[in-house]
């Protein structure tokens, strides 16, 4: 049996956290559907504060498909290193970069299905492509979508795909995007993957790792 909290509950949640989080928004820098899909690949594995730093100069030059690949994949690499995984990184945006212009005429996709045709972008960048520049319902379940939506009980699965599915059978469809934004913010600031803030937390009444794990013998985090 799934161990999640009902649709009522679940709303009165999200409503906290609105509350909690009022300005809950993307935290990459980007003014374009291009930008944002580069910015989102460079995000895996690293944090959005050092991608906004890499991007902030490496946007200033390059601004198109057309422009990224006129560099090679080392010279894009020396770039981008300090968001991790810089040769792969490389690789995969240039390749995307020349499957936009090949396909989609330079232009970033705007369904699923074509987006996740692009080297590098999986179902979680394309669902942050597609919420946050198409306005199309999406739930990008990063590290902190899943850690706190499966702590809380707003979903009780192992993995992302089940994670995403059960979000979107409990929360109405157009809280989607927004609600993906509130668990970021929720998991960035109190609901740490090591030491979740708990004493700061206005979800322990709702939360089922509070109930089991933290105050299971009467303590606090």
């Amino acid at each position: 049996m799934k161990k999640m909290l009902t649709k009522e509950e679940i709303k009165e949640v999200i409503n906290i956290l609105m509350d909690l989080y009022p300005d809950a928004k993307s935290e990459l820098n980007y003014s374009n559907s291009f930008e944002l899909l580069i910015a989102t690949i460079l995000s895996a594995q690293c944090t959005d504060v050092q991608v906004n730093k890499t991007t902030k100069e490496l946007f200033k030059e390059y601004k198109t498909p057309e422009d990224f690949l006129t560099l090679t994949e080392e010279e894009l690499g020396e770039k981008i290193r300090s968001c991790g995984f810089y040769k792969t990184k490389s690789k995969n945006i240039l390749a995307t970069c020349e499957l936009l212009i090949k396909n989609y005429g330079g232009k970033v996709p705007d369904t699923l299905e074509e987006l996740m045709t692009l080297p590098g972008v999986g179902r979680k960048t394309a669902n942050v492509v597609l919420s946050n520049v198409f306005g199309v319902p999406a739930i990008a379940v990063d590290t902190h979508v899943f850690r706190v939506s499966n702590r809380i009980g707003l979903a009780d699965s192992s993995n992302v795909l089940d994670t995403e599915k059960d979000l979107m059978d409990n929360i109405d469809k157009d809280m989607w995007a927004k609600a993906h934004h509130l668990l970021i913010f929720h998991g960035r600031r109190i609901c740490k993957a090591r030491k979740p803030l708990c004493h700061k937390c206005p979800l322990t009444d709702y939360c089922f790792y509070y109930k089991e794990v933290i105050n299971k013998d009467g303590e606090d985090c």
